[in-house]
């Protein structure tokens, strides 16, 4: 299995590295849509939805509300750019709908009769999976070259890979029994040390080789990582919490050794809103 996990793993990053570096805009949109609307089916399993026939008409749902934002957002063939400041409010309603999802994880199995609802899951998913397409695409139309969607990427992985070998090798705390038994207290700040190392690694290469940053962006810019650590784990819990629900182990079977889409960007998803959110903040104090 972890042979198999490493082997997908490898693929997946190269694959990512060529099309967010190759493509232009419109037709990195376009891929991140398709990847949206699978992921969109694997969210039907969330909501209990078993027939076919009703996981197409939410993707199909999906897809129509993305479609929908190539025009809100002003994306088209040829421009490299979209509206930021619609873009802005979609990922403010997106950061809104993480910050409320703390609070339903704390009071996790309590509250599960206030938001067990086909209804309810089927609208989580759209304010988790939405926003998080937003997110990517202005990341993508800030720097073309599709370094800044990389860098999200990387931080996110680096949550992940630094809390699996804290958890296995010093895991001892629980950090949410009732969701995710396996995790600790100790793989988070393990996860938060490798993504914290990486992002001072990330900005000390910007400031000489491609921005020079002021001491105040640098330090904010470096919130990047306690903030992506947060939300990663937040979209972790959030998915184990909806898998648990369901009594499912993984989104689905796409992935050799990984599951489906949703089980490999449930960080991604959580982390894309607050991310993209303070880089625009910060390239706008500093233009």
């Amino acid at each position: 299995m972890l042979k198999q996990r490493i082997i997908t793993s490898i693929i997946l990053l190269l694959g990512l590295i060529a099309i967010t570096t190759q493509l232009s805009l419109f037709n990195f949109t376009l891929f991140v849509s398709l990847v949206l609307v699978i992921a969109s089916w694997e969210w039907g399993g969330f909501i209990g939805l078993n027939e076919s026939s009703e996981k197409w008409a939410y993707s199909t749902t999906i897809a129509v509300m993305v479609t929908g934002l190539y025009f809100i957002l002003d994306i088209s063939i040829g421009d490299s750019s979209v509206n930021i400041v619609r873009a802005s409010i979609l990922l403010g309603l997106g950061l809104l709908f993480w910050i409320l999802m703390v609070f339903v994880l704390s009071g996790y199995p309590k509250n599960k009769s206030a938001w067990n609802d086909e209804s309810k899951i089927a609208c989580m998913g759209m304010l988790t999976l939405v926003p998080s397409w937003v997110g990517l695409v202005v990341l993508k139309s800030l720097e073309e070259a599709g370094l800044l969607v990389l860098a999200l990427v990387i931080l996110v992985a680096a949550v992940d890979i630094g809390a699996y070998f804290a958890g296995v090798n010093f895991g001892a705390r629980k950090l949410a029994p009732n969701l995710s038994p396996k995790k600790t207290w100790e793989g988070v700040w393990g996860g938060f040390t490798l993504c914290a190392v990486i992002s001072v690694v990330m900005l000390l290469a910007v400031n000489r080789y491609f921005l020079e940053l002021t001491f105040t962006e640098m330090a904010i810019l470096f919130l990047l990582a306690p903030l992506t650590t947060f939300f990663s784990v937040i979209g972790d819990l959030f998915e184990s919490m909806l898998k648990r629900n369901q009594n499912i182990k993984d989104s689905g079977k796409l992935l050799p050794g990984h599951g489906g889409i949703m089980d490999r960007v449930d960080g991604l998803v959580a982390t894309a809103p607050p991310f993209v959110l303070l880089l625009i903040l910060v390239m706008s104090e500093a233009s």
